[in-house]
């Protein structure tokens, strides 16, 4: 049987060319495994893992278990049942790790999300906070408590969601100065940053990272490698990344080598 790399380039290929190549064939086929990667270039398992070690660190490819995959559309984020009910204790983790970034007295801001959520019960723990929200499920919950000042910032009403969204709710936002800002999203990587599939959450998200001291990104793995039509922002313009342990060693070495404050939450 005929190589097809080797109908396309003569071989041997050095490593970079390789790597072009294999980028390729991931944009054509979208996932491949480690398998048909070393039958595509003749070379050895330990080879193509390096490679895929490399253009992940670029944000180029993705691993998934036996092979490599490239970055996947988002066209519809989840419901809030959908999201309720899936990685549980990757959330906890991380919503423990982000909530160790406040201290009393500050005013903090939650963007939607069921790992946001998971910080409420830790947040109600402090003797003096201002909590901001644009979720309907963190006001329910902090009703209770009356040590906390609970803002809500209105506007349009997603439902599917549990959340307000649009013009309304980031001009409130604007009125505020915020300490801290926790953002939450559906899709993020190294290469566009936090997108989102839905216009109407991008200038809630915008707004609150304007308003602030300092920007957080609370995100899972899982979610990475992922990217919607629309652009909130740069990893660049967060000041500490929040993920699970479950991010590839390779994907984490690039988010560091691009100046990120990256925190892998979990045992």
């Amino acid at each position: 049987m005929n190589n097809p790399v080797a109908d396309e380039e003569q071989l041997p290929l050095i490593p970079d060319q390789r790597r072009e190549l294999l980028l390729k064939h991931l944009r054509r086929d979208g996932v491949l495994s480690v398998q048909q990667i070393t039958q595509l270039f003749g070379v050895s398992h330990m080879t193509v893992r390096r490679d895929i070690a490399e253009l992940e660190r670029r944000g180029l490819v993705f691993s998934v278990p036996g092979g490599a995959r490239i970055a996947s559309h988002l066209q519809s984020e989840p419901s809030f049942q959908a999201k309720a009910l899936i990685e549980q204790p990757e959330k906890q983790a991380m919503a423990t790790a982000a909530a160790e970034l406040v201290r009393e007295g500050m005013t903090v801001y939650l963007d939607a999300g069921t790992t946001l959520l998971a910080m409420v019960p830790l947040l109600a723990r402090h003797e003096s906070l201002t909590v901001v929200t644009n979720d309907f499920t963190t006001v329910d919950r902090l009703m209770g408590s009356t040590h906390l000042d609970v803002i809500h910032i209105g506007g349009q009403v997603d439902p599917s969601n549990r959340s307000s969204v649009g013009r309304l709710a980031a001009t409130t936002l604007r009125q505020l100065a915020l300490d801290i800002a926790f953002i939450s999203t559906s899709s993020w990587d190294l290469l566009r940053g936090v997108t989102t599939p839905s216009a109407a959450k991008v200038e809630v998200k915008q707004a609150a990272m304007e308003c602030t001291g300092s920007s957080v990104l609370v995100a899972g793995s899982s979610k990475y490698g992922t990217f919607g039509k629309f652009r909130v922002a740069p990893l660049s313009a967060f000041d500490t990344i929040v993920t699970d342990r479950s991010l590839a060693e390779a994907a984490a070495e690039g988010l560091r080598a691009g100046g990120a404050d990256l925190r892998l939450a979990g045992t």
